[in-house]
């Protein structure tokens, strides 16, 4: 059955003051359970899957249950998800018809496209949107603040402890002091004992921020250490705990989030480490010519 256009209005009527569907959730942000807090995240950083998204598969990204799914629509003035996608719908049209055609370059691929070419695409776009979004003052801050910290601390678990590793690679090429704490162990408690004024911690997350991330960033403030966020959710509590704030996108038709993004965020870090400094720059000149 058809919706009518009376349907479509109802859907926008709790949008109060011209505000989109995303500014409407995050002004209600700390309203929501925890629950609904990771739905909240979700919508705010991919918008153009919710818009086309069943419940149940908003849900299975959020890491949630459709029931949830639903009572959030409801919580925010809406009579069901249908509704509330009709809003999201919305906005994401505006937002496509506000960025205009963006060149007359093809298409990566055909509209019959592989689940392979997919996720090539899907990758190709999670850089564009994090290069979009990405603040350059912010970037050069944490840039700046790495630079010169006599100890990096590094902190991911689970599916994003391996790009910490890797972000700890290259900041030991520059000969940054950098630890890495991946779990609770003792040799992870011991190097975060290590803190202080005059240390970087580099919180990275994806989804719903690890205990490990948040507890590290808590720390990390009150022993007056810098504190940095790469996070792929705007709302997380990692980046309200962090100085510095970076996010990446992770959207992906897979099974798994896409992690191209943050790795780009990675390198550019590092990058920005190395042309800032020409000392560095010299000694990995000479290290490549080895």
């Amino acid at each position: 059955m058809k919706r009518t256009a009376s349907s479509s209005t109802t859907a926008l009527a709790p949008i109060v003051d011209h505000q989109t569907l995303t500014e409407y959730i995050q002004s209600r942000f700390d309203e929501f359970s925890r629950s609904q807090k990771d739905v909240a995240q979700y919508i705010v950083d991919h918008l153009d899957e919710v818009a086309f998204q069943t419940a149940e598969e908003l849900a299975r990204r959020a890491n949630t249950s459709s029931s949830t799914v639903v009572r959030f629509s409801q919580a925010l003035g809406f009579h069901g998800f249908p509704d509330l996608q009709d809003a999201a719908r919305d906005e994401y049209r505006r937002r496509v018809e506000a960025r205009g055609s963006g060149g007359d370059s093809d298409p990566l691929f055909g509209l019959d496209q592989s689940p392979g070419e997919a996720a090539i695409a899907a990758d190709h776009l999670a850089v564009e949107e994090t290069a979009r979004r990405l603040s350059r003052s912010v970037l050069e801050a944490a840039v700046a603040d790495i630079s010169k910290a006599d100890r990096v601390i590094i902190v991911a678990a689970d599916q994003v402890a391996y790009f910490g590793t890797y972000f700890r690679h290259l900041l030991m090429l520059l000969g940054i002091q950098t630890d890495i704490v991946a779990s609770h162990a003792q040799e992870g408690r011991a190097r975060l004992a290590r803190l202080d004024e005059n240390a970087v911690l580099v919180g990275i997350t994806a989804g719903r921020a690890h205990p490990l991330v948040v507890r590290s960033l808590q720390l990390a403030r009150h022993r007056r250490a810098t504190t940095i966020a790469i996070t792929d959710a705007t709302l997380s509590e990692a980046a309200k705990l962090a100085q510095h704030s970076l996010f990446y996108s992770s959207n992906s038709p897979s099974f798994v989030r896409s992690h191209v993004a943050l790795l780009s965020l990675l390198q550019a870090m590092a990058q920005g480490v190395y042309a800032n400094d020409g000392a560095r720059a010299d000694r990995i000149r000479a290290y490549r010519l080895k």
